[in-house]
């Protein structure tokens, strides 16, 4: 996530759709307190690619998808997409 002293430009408004999208679909996990919204990568890929607003191509989903995880606002854990700071994000 770029934060204010972050010098990189924000992401584009078309991932940041996407990342609000997937943590509609995101689902709490029913394991301990500290657990965090989630969502599978495979599941996130579908989702993206199904949704006719977006109208995204494969490549398209896969560029937002690793751009969202190397700005911090996933992380990934064995194929699954947990959201890093769920109540400030989603």
């Amino acid at each position: 996530m770029a934060g204010i002293t972050d010098p990189r430009p924000p992401l584009p408004e078309w991932i940041l759709e996407c990342y609000d999208r997937l943590c509609t679909q995101a689902c709490q996990p029913d394991i301990g307190e500290d657990s965090v919204p989630l969502i599978d990568y495979d599941d996130a890929v579908t989702i993206l690619s199904s949704d006719a607003e977006l109208a995204l191509e494969q490549r398209d989903v896969e560029h937002a998808l690793t751009r969202l995880l190397e700005r911090g606002y996933f992380y990934e854990v064995e194929d699954e997409l947990r959201v890093t700071s769920p109540e400030e994000q989603c």
